[in-house]
């Protein structure tokens, strides 16, 4: 059976709480941007150390291999 990408994004993606989540990790890739420790490109990914992406203080942020970063267990 074939996902249903219109559904998804009806029912998750497109949800007031997962556009403010997906807008605070595009805020905190920004932030390590202008930061110098990411580069467009560069196949890093912003970690958020405590898991939660709407904590985008800079003690809380760490560039990591995208590899890593995906592979990790997710709490919850």
């Amino acid at each position: 059976m074939a996902r249903d990408y219109k559904r998804e994004r009806e029912l998750y993606h497109g949800t007031p709480e997962q556009k403010k989540r997906n807008a605070a990790r595009k805020r905190a890739r920004r932030i390590l941007e202008r930061a110098g420790v990411v580069k467009a490109g560069d196949g890093k990914d912003v970690h958020h150390i405590d898991g939660n992406p709407l904590n985008n203080k800079r003690s809380n942020l760490r560039a990591e291999a995208r590899s890593k970063n995906r592979a990790r267990k997710r709490k919850g």
